[in-house]
């Protein structure tokens, strides 16, 4: 049987909710242009629509972020930068979830950002399903993608006197996600 097969008919006529427990929301940018800074968010909340096309929605919560460097994160989260007074939200959701036999999976969707919503793909791999120790159905699958951090007016930068930027533009994503068959 197909991975296509597989996913379809572990979706058909159910709804999932995400475990954030078992789940990671990563990202990773370019400091100094030499280093890299890893971050995450820890506070949020996604689901598995099913229907003729299964969707994808999710929601992170801002004042979440999380880089092991509290000076930084509270920056992260100013006007500077995502502005989590503001807009405390970061969602998705999906347009287009594509699925391949050999269990890839391609999820095109619109993420929004301080209020900027723009077109994102992300790729990966459906990981598969399962009955966990308490009897409720499970799935995994990892995504990984890119933005543009100023397509979102996450635009705050220095120069540096070696050339080139503090902060890199372009923004690596990295999603682990397990979700639970609502009852």
């Amino acid at each position: 049987m197909s991975a296509v097969a597989n996913l379809e008919q572990v979706l058909a006529g159910k709804q999932w909710r995400v475990d954030p427990d078992h789940s990671a929301v990563e990202f990773r940018v370019k400091h100094l242009m030499i280093e890299t800074v890893k971050g995450r968010f820890l506070d949020f909340d996604g689901a598995i629509e099913v229907g003729e096309q299964p969707s994808l929605v999710g929601l992170v919560r801002v004042a979440s972020l999380d880089t092991h460097h509290a000076e930084r994160d509270a920056h992260l989260r100013s006007p500077d930068f995502f502005d989590a007074e503001r807009h405390p939200e970061i969602v998705f959701a999906s347009t287009k979830v594509e699925l391949d036999d050999d269990s890839s999976l391609a999820v095109a969707g619109d993420l929004t950002i301080k209020g900027i919503t723009r077109p994102i793909e992300l790729d990966g791999t459906f990981q598969g399903a399962g009955v966990d120790l308490d009897g409720r159905e499970r799935i995994g699958f990892e995504l990984r993608g890119e933005l543009e951090r100023h397509d979102f007016g996450l635009t705050w930068n220095r120069l540096l006197e070696t050339g080139g930027v503090l902060v890199g533009d372009t923004v690596q994503l990295a999603l682990d996600v397990a979700a639970v068959r609502e009852a």
